[in-house]
This record gives structure tokens, sequence and C-alpha cells, in this order.
């Protein structure tokens, strides 16, 4: 390698939003994470929402009847029962 072109590799502390801390080696001395071996789904077999501006309950309440408004047909008109009657 050549001297003086590379950086500075140093032991870096990791922080997870979590709490979780572990310690590698990276170009800077401290990383912040929002998620980590410790918390994400994949490494745990839990199932973990991130919700962002409360878009999971948005969407929640928007199927929570079964249907969704714009997809069903509208109600056909009753039939007008008068013109039987008269004749």
């Amino acid at each position: 390698m050549k001297e003086g072109i590379h950086p500075n590799y140093v032991e870096t502390l990791v922080h997870c939003s979590c709490g979780n801390e572990f310690k590698t080696h990276s170009t800077r001395k401290e990383l912040r994470v929002d998620i980590c071996s410790a918390c994400h789904p994949f490494f745990t077999g839990k199932l973990k929402y991130v919700d962002t501006a409360g878009r999971i309950e948005k969407f929640q309440n928007k199927f929570a009847a079964g249907t969704y408004a714009s997809l069903s047909k509208p109600k056909k008109a009753p039939k007008k029962a008068a013109a039987t009657e008269e004749a």
C-alpha cells in the first residue's frame, strides 16, 4: 500500500436506536444506526413495523371495513313500480 493516501482505519463504536452497542473498524470513530442485527426482523424472527407519519394506521383504517370504497360497484337504482300499478 502507498503511504499517505489511505484514510485512518480505527476502531469504531456503533450505537443503534434500540440501545445495542458494538465495536467494529471503520474510517469514522463513531456511527449511529437505526436498525442493527439485534433488532432487525430478519435476524430476530419478530415482526417490527417501522412506521413513518402514521401510514400503517392510515392503511389499516382504510381497509377496516373489509372493502375498498373506490373498487366497489355502485348500487343499482330500484325499478319503478308505478308503471305496473297504472295498467
